[in-house]
């Protein structure tokens, strides 16, 4: 009669008794036993397991950011898992892909989440891919374990700065507010020159500790955290009523409508409102800005002419260093802009920073010392497309001439008509 085993060693034979994890592991050891037998080569060396918890680091600065809310620090992590799990380059995850990792009820919320990510640079979208015939087929998209400078996020997302304009209307008021922080913080740096300068790793990660440690008090209002200034963030963290308040009382009757846009009673609301807006140049943030224009006259309250060589995103960041500015001396700065950029042609010095040579004739305005020398020849080549175009009441006419034409045209054969019937008749 054979020997039952018992005990521990009856336990060990039964697999009802076993964890459904041991049970795993055994299928997994089995599957690399085989796997390795396969191989059939002796020198290759003993296989392994880990059958741990794997641990993910995740960069200090993603939890202690004082802009991002707990919902958009648990995306950035679900998204940076998604690529570690899969590799480092993979497919973005979808919004319900996220909503289901991260617990999150709705895709509105994950949608926000994003874009308050690429807002704060945590997130870039780096391209649209689209096939040759032109269909839609995706995004691409960089994560950062850390908010990108704002160089390179130009570098790399040709429609970053449009992105923040727009975000201003967006349709949840926590997006509003940050873009609207974004640009401020735009602002302060324009004023202070500090847009251009380029600033090491270690003094930018320097800057953010400063701002999250609060040990100076003048540390924390002259400082910065990475893509914000210090005074940005204060507004930032400010409840909107009381903000909408403030401006209020200092711009009594400016952008009145605007306000409007911030004042979201409800951080779920998700209704979408449509603004209209006007190609012409008031530097209101909400405005579009046009890119060219064939009028011969140095424009003031008409759309601004940039230069060809200027981006997209520099256009938009050209815009905020001329309100610094009186309208009627934007264009010719514009112009004077042109002219430098044009003279590289004949051997002058090339322009490597287009944005910080605009600042110099804006400060230059500012003082009273900018004379227009270079952008003559701008002003006076577009004056001489506009002699030559044709007006729109030349048009008119032509078109006016050609109907009358077309008339006397058909009178001419109908009375021919008429002719030819008289003298078949007559026959």
């Amino acid at each position: 009669m054979p020997h039952r085993p018992t005990g521990l060693l009856s336990m060990a034979h039964d697999e009802e008794a076993l964890r459904p994890e041991t049970l795993a592991l055994d299928a997994l050891i089995k599957a690399t036993v085989a796997k390795v037998r396969e191989q059939g080569d002796p020198s290759l060396p003993d296989a392994m397991l880990f059958m741990g918890n794997w641990h993910q680091a995740v960069p200090a600065m993603v939890i202690q950011d004082p802009v991002l809310e707990p919902v958009d620090k648990l995306v950035w992590m679900v998204i940076m898992l998604h690529a570690r799990e899969t590799g480092g380059r993979t497919a973005f995850p979808d919004y319900d892909t996220i909503a289901t990792k991260t617990n999150v009820a709705s895709t509105s919320t994950v949608s926000r989440a994003i874009a308050i990510l690429r807002l704060t640079r945590w997130l870039t979208l780096c391209a649209r891919v689209r096939r040759t015939s032109g269909r839609f087929t995706g995004n691409v998209y960089s994560l950062h374990d850390e908010p990108l400078p704002l160089a390179d996020a130009l570098f790399l997302d040709a429609g970053y700065m449009a992105f923040v304009t727009q975000a201003q209307n967006h349709h949840h008021a926590r997006v509003q507010r940050v873009a609207q922080a974004v640009l401020a913080s735009l602002d302060q740096a324009i004023q202070a020159g500090e847009l251009g300068r380029q600033e090491s790793t270690i003094e930018r990660r320097l800057q953010a500790a400063q701002h999250l440690s609060g040990s100076s008090r003048n540390q924390h209002k002259d400082g910065r955290y990475f893509t914000f200034h210090a005074t940005s963030l204060d507004q930032l963290k400010k409840p909107v009523d009381s903000r909408v308040a403030e401006r209020a009382s200092q711009h009594q009757n400016s952008k009145a409508e605007a306000e409007e846009h911030y004042s979201s009673r409800c951080s779920s609301d998700y209704k979408k409102t449509t603004t209209t807006t006007t190609t012409t140049n008031t530097h209101d943030d909400k405005k579009g800005y046009s890119e060219s224009s064939s009028s011969g006259s140095l424009p003031t309250e008409q759309a601004l002419i940039y230069p060809p060589r200027l981006s997209d995103n520099q256009k938009r960041l050209a815009d905020r260093y001329l309100a610094m500015i009186s309208p009627e001396n934007r264009q010719l700065v514009l112009d004077e802009l042109q002219g430098r950029l044009s003279s590289e042609q004949k051997g002058m010095k090339p322009v490597y920073d287009e944005l910080r040579f605009l600042h110099s004739l804006c400060k230059a305005v500012q003082k009273g010392e900018f004379v227009l020398n270079l952008g003559i020849k701008v002003v006076e080549a577009r004056q001489e497309r506009a002699s030559h175009a044709p007006t729109p009441e030349g048009e008119e006419q032509k078109a006016r001439t050609a109907e009358e034409r077309e008339r006397s045209r058909a009178y001419g054969r109908e009375q021919l008509a008429k002719l030819r019937d008289l003298l078949n008749m007559d026959k």
